[in-house]
């Protein structure tokens, strides 16, 4: 019989049966949604975002699939960080790290959360949220370097699981470096990369109307259409960050040469967002079946076989 291929994986000491799990956004709000996700072929569970106190989100329609991926402006709806603190106990049956998504509107509240939820041992890990485009009147911390490096020395005076940040994408050369220099000073666990490009548009030529209410049409743009700009911050940070620091990919990934793409970039795992909207859990099994099939035909046996081995020309 052939040797198995391996798509195991580690993120913040944790073992991963599989590289490939959920993004924080799409179908992981209440405790059915995170179920299912924990029943499923993915590697680990993750939250959606938390934020100090439950919230509705943004007016309806706030998402709308489009032949080249999504548009959305959710406004973070969600059941505050209680309730996914809390689903911790029942995270642990499912044999998989659940990690959980913290993205308090201020400062003191993601001080707040990650205070309070330090003594619950079944929460792996903590994705601290830097880059949510689509709360109005609220800028991305992730671009502010000053006010994430403040953040994060708030934070890891009272974090005690391991803590990750989740970026938004960056275009210019500086702001990587700018960035990097923040993560390196800190004992960052892992960093997930990309956050949806904020503030599209787009518009419906029939109607003549944008596409969704909030913010007047204006909202993160994910899916197919980003997969470029995420490959190049995985790219980057794998490059620039100590590499203790695992890089998550995220963006643009639906099938297995997706994320076979975003590992050869240096990503250890890899979230499915906009897919894992349109497609639900199976997401998880076929695109590992895919990456397998892939890895198999280029006689890989595991990922650290291939990871961040991208060739220039």
């Amino acid at each position: 019989m052939p040797s198995p291929i391996l798509i195991s994986t580690k993120i913040a000491g944790f073992g991963l049966s599989s590289c490939l799990y959920n993004a924080s956004g799409p179908l992981c709000s209440d405790a059915d949604e995170l179920h299912a996700i924990g029943i499923s072929h993915a590697g680990a569970v993750l939250s959606k975002s938390a934020t100090l106190q439950e919230r509705q989100g943004n007016e309806e329609p706030r998402y709308v699939d489009t032949r080249w991926g999504s548009i959305n402006s959710m406004g973070l709806p969600n059941q505050g960080y209680e309730f996914y603190a809390r689903f911790s106990e029942q995270a642990k049956t499912y044999d998989k790290p659940y990690f959980m998504s913290v993205s308090g509107l201020s400062h003191d509240d993601n001080l707040h959360i990650i205070k309070e939820i330090s003594g619950f041992e079944n929460i792996a890990g903590i994705e601290l949220n830097l880059s949510c485009p689509n709360v109005p009147g609220k800028p991305q911390t992730g671009y502010d370097f000053e006010q994430s490096r403040r953040l994060l020395e708030m934070v890891f005076t009272e974090v005690k699981q391991p803590l990750g940040v989740k970026l938004p994408p960056y275009f210019d050369m500086p702001h990587f470096e700018m960035m990097a220099s923040v993560l390196n000073d800190f004992p960052i666990s892992f960093v997930t990369c990309v956050n949806s490009i904020g503030n599209g548009l787009v518009v419906d030529p029939d109607l003549e109307s944008v596409v969704i209410k909030p913010k007047h049409g204006f909202g993160g743009i994910g899916g197919d259409f980003i997969k470029p700009t995420a490959l190049a911050n995985v790219r980057q940070f794998y490059t620039l960050l100590d590499k203790s620091v695992s890089i998550i990919g995220c963006g643009g990934v639906k099938t297995g040469m997706d994320a076979f793409e975003h590992i050869l970039c240096g990503a250890s795992a890899v979230q499915i967002g906009t897919q894992f909207m349109r497609e639900g859990t199976g997401c998880f099994e076929r695109v590992a079946n895919e990456l397998t099939d892939i890895m198999r035909s280029k006689g890989y046996p595991d990922l650290e076989s291939f990871r961040g081995k991208l060739k220039d020309i």
